[in-house]
């Protein structure tokens, strides 16, 4: 049988820093293959060479169901069937489902250059109904749920007017899923793979590797270290070949013996955006998680705390009224938050490490109207050794940066002012496994040194290793709490959607 992909020998140097050394994989039609590896190991620089974006070295040779594919072509990589779903999706919220479609694409038209739009609405349909899903396809596609939106983004690509599709290239597909959402995709996903399609799927969450994958390849600072069926195979041993040893054990301390101090954050009846009324009160010391599928409340309380976004109620920090919409007040009561989108709302990425560090109190090194810049290179440098950011130089850009470390760049700027709160939002979406232990790490050390934590998150997992108490949020308001042993993976998920695990308590 003809491989649907084969790479033999990828490569690609930048400067001084090899980012593919030599890889090469085979992928079967059909097949679901996982590709794991901590930020930084060559993932997305295979990817762009696929997608001729990137021109590799000499040597390496790329083939799609037989056929050589020309390099550093994107429309080469279309023409012979590859077909890429990237992270943000690509699509534009306030377009329906046919327009989106037809980007990139382009309409069917009739003589007279009039788009036939009967057609067009008709093709669009056939294409989700393909994947199992009814949308309205005249509806503004940032009304639909982060599942719908991905379908609308796989049934693009998969529709193209060019050559039948050989291969579906998703990036990090469940990034922005919570757990229900994601369940549909690794549904469509299999839809695909019947088709005789094979999958090709980035990501760092490893039980979505065990769900849709049959097979997995991890890469490591640019090598190809393994690929086996994921029969078979444990997590601990998965987890082994991508951060190349072992991983040490968190014992989580119970909240019941950890100390906290007094209240820091007070939430009264606070409304916003899909929250509806939440009482909160966090103490010093205390990490508290938020919990809830997408519409609960969940991904807006972040923002609300901030004084981001519009809201009524009352928010106090350490006795102090926080203004709605005065995230400039908030960073003066050393309140510090952490957004979900990094890119859109967290970095500059053409700046510098030292520009986006030092961005939240630019006067902390200046004298007489002066910026004394060897001092503040002195501080950064300190402080992306402190986080172990990679490469830890201060003068780099953020976009040479993989995703866990400009993460942590972000934590650095917040860290450095010794917040009060510290409000995370998502803190590792899109970091590998090494990345997110540092970054737990660094959310145990915030809270010991004092600061009250609200952690916001998707990934119950981590919520049960950084929380001290997870509150679930539920058609906009707080619902349930769980403490102590109670908190665990499962109850947190049975809780948000909707069935009991304990007694509500604020």
């Amino acid at each position: 049988m003809t491989t649907a992909l084969t790479v033999r020998n990828a490569t690609k140097i930048f400067g001084a820093q090899t980012a593919l050394d030599h890889v090469s994989i085979d992928v079967e039609p059909g097949e679901v293959r996982a590709l794991v590896g901590q930020n930084g190991c060559g993932k997305s620089t295979l990817i762009k060479i696929l997608a001729g974006f990137h021109a590799p070295e000499p040597g390496t040779e790329v083939e799609v169901d037989g056929e050589v594919l020309a390099l550093e072509d994107p429309v080469a990589s279309e023409a012979i069937g590859l077909r890429f779903v990237h992270q943000d999706l690509g699509l534009v919220p306030n377009l329906d489902a046919v327009d989106n479609m037809a980007l990139g694409n382009g309409y069917d038209t009739n003589g007279a250059k009039t788009i036939r739009w009967r057609k067009e609405r008709k093709h669009a349909r056939e294409a989700l109904e393909a994947l199992g899903y009814d949308i309205d396809v005249r509806r503004p596609v940032g009304e639909l749920q982060m599942s719908e939106r991905t379908a609308i983004a796989i049934a693009r690509a998969m529709a193209g007017r060019g050559a039948a599709p050989k291969m579906l290239i998703l990036d990090e597909p469940t990034a922005n899923l919570p757990d229900a959402e994601a369940q549909r995709l690794y549904k469509l996903v299999r839809r695909v793979s019947d088709s005789g399609v094979a999958v090709l799927f980035v990501s760092h969450h490893f039980d979505e590797v065990f769900e849709m994958a049959s097979s997995v390849t991890v890469l490591r600072d640019g090598k190809h270290i393994i690929t086996r069926p994921v029969e078979g195979l444990t997590e601990e041993e998965l987890i082994e070949h991508v951060v190349g040893r072992k991983m040490e054990e968190h014992n989580k301390a119970n909240a019941d013996a950890r100390e906290h101090g007094p209240e820091v954050i007070v939430m009264k009846d606070v409304a916003g955006g899909s929250v509806l009324g939440m009482d909160l009160t966090v103490h010093r010391g205390e990490v508290v998680g938020v919990a809830g599928i997408t519409g609960s409340g969940r991904e807006v309380v972040a923002g609300l705390v901030f004084g981001g976004r519009e809201r009524t109620g009352e928010i106090t920090v350490d006795g102090k009224v926080l203004p709605e919409n005065r995230p400039d007040i908030s960073i003066e009561r050393n309140v510090a938050l952490v957004p979900a989108e990094r890119h859109a709302n967290a970095s500059i990425m053409e700046q510098t490490l030292r520009e986006n560090i030092t961005i939240v109190d630019p006067g902390r090194h200046m004298t007489a109207g002066f910026l004394r810049r060897r001092p503040e290179r002195a501080d950064v440098k300190d402080w992306l050794g402190k986080l172990s950011v990679k490469p830890g130089e201060t003068e780099y850009t953020m976009t040479q940066l993989s995703g866990g470390n400009q993460q942590k760049v972000v934590l650095a700027r917040w860290l450095r002012q010794e917040p009060s709160v510290l409000v995370l939002d998502e803190p590792t979406q899109g970091v590998d496994v090494g990345a997110k232990a540092d970054i737990h790490t660094l959310v145990d050390e915030a809270a010991a040194q004092g600061a009250a934590v609200l952690v916001c998150s998707t990934d119950h997992e981590e919520l049960v290793r950084v929380c001290d108490r997870v509150v679930i949020m539920r058609k906009g308001r707080l619902a349930e709490t769980l403490r102590g042993d109670e908190i665990s993976a499962d109850n947190i998920t049975a809780a948000t959607i909707g069935r009991d695990t304990s007694d509500p308590a604020a």
